[in-house]
């Protein structure tokens, strides 16, 4: 059965633009790789090797996001600075490429892990 995709429109001067939800998720986790702390993010903490499968988004109605993703802390960092870098790294990465609000970001720390 085929899955239902949300997508972002965003009307341009020749036509519009769709970006997939499957897009941000990968923007998002790869933003994830890049924050000192976290151990796994994402897709490797379920277990997909696909980018983006670990990650949760919403689209509203104005186009703004809502983002949830799972991350193992490395043991010994503080789990609130983590996750706040984590939410910075994410809007910051997002934003930029694609030019949509980020209107909250989730994040669950599953597991804290000896690295």
């Amino acid at each position: 059965m085929a899955e239902y995709k949300q997508y972002i429109t965003q009307d341009q001067e020749n036509g519009s633009v769709m970006i997939s939800e499957d897009v941000i998720a990968t923007i998002a986790e790869h933003a994830l790789a890049d924050v000192d702390g976290v151990v796994k993010g994402g897709s490797e903490i379920v277990g997909k090797k696909s980018w983006g499968k670990g990650m949760r988004i919403a689209i509203s109605e104005d186009n703004s996001l809502s983002i949830g993703c799972n991350v193992i802390v490395r043991y010994g960092d503080s789990v609130v600075n983590v996750a706040n870098a984590v939410q910075d790294a994410i809007a910051n990465a997002v934003e930029s490429v694609t030019g949509v609000t980020v209107s909250d970001i989730n994040v669950n720390v599953c597991g804290i892990v000896r690295k």
